[in-house]
């Protein structure tokens, strides 16, 4: 093989298609840019940025960032200052005794006790739905027990009050009376019928 031999593969090159060379060509007239308008004109087209004067997408999207997350479980948090500062003595502290405390807003909602900086002084038995580690062991080291309850429900459903009927205890039925043995009907007695009918 020799230098003037060499040559590239079928379909390696292809011509550049020539606008505007007449109609017969199928790319005449207007080139394949329609008629008028902002992008027909010669010159430099606008960039896939400019969004014809509005605010472009990247420059709002600070404000669109992220996504909402539905499976989300929203904690009503109580830390161990508020607690030290609400229960002076030894007592169980229950979610509806936090929520009789007004360190909650709903004694039905997750519960979550945070540690913090104070210290806990007093013995306390505390029932919640989620401990922090810090948390956990300044009520154990004050003599107490930190029991984690569990969600009544997973998930999205995590902080609504009510279930759904589907997922519902079902309450044991009560037991049906029984009847009382009915007297047997009597037979009727055959119709009069008059002359007219």
């Amino acid at each position: 093989m020799k230098l003037h031999e060499l040559k590239p593969d079928p379909g390696a090159h292809k011509r550049k298609r020539r606008v505007g060379r007449g109609i017969s060509a199928g790319q005449g007239k207007t080139a394949g840019r329609g008629t008028k308008g902002q992008k027909a004109r010669a010159g430099k087209p606008k960039s896939p940025y400019f969004e014809g004067g509005q605010l472009p997408l990247v420059r709002r999207l600070p404000f669109k960032r992220g996504f909402n997350n539905i499976f989300r479980i929203e904690y009503q948090e109580v830390s161990v200052k508020a607690l030290s500062e609400a229960f002076l003595k030894a007592a169980d502290v229950t979610p509806q005794g936090l929520f009789e405390a007004k360190l909650v807003k709903d004694a039905e909602k997750p519960i979550v006790i945070l540690g913090g900086d104070a210290d806990l002084k007093v013995k306390l038995q505390v029932s919640a739905h989620r401990f922090t580690k810090s948390a956990r062991e300044k009520i154990e080291g004050a003599g107490g027990t930190a029991t984690q309850l569990a969600l009544a429900a997973t998930g999205a459903r995590a902080t609504v009050k009510l279930l759904p009927k589907s997922q519902r205890p079902k309450a044991a039925a009560a037991p049906v009376p029984a009847k009382a043995e009915s007297k047997p009907k009597a037979a009727r007695k055959p119709r009069k019928t008059t002359k007219s009918e």
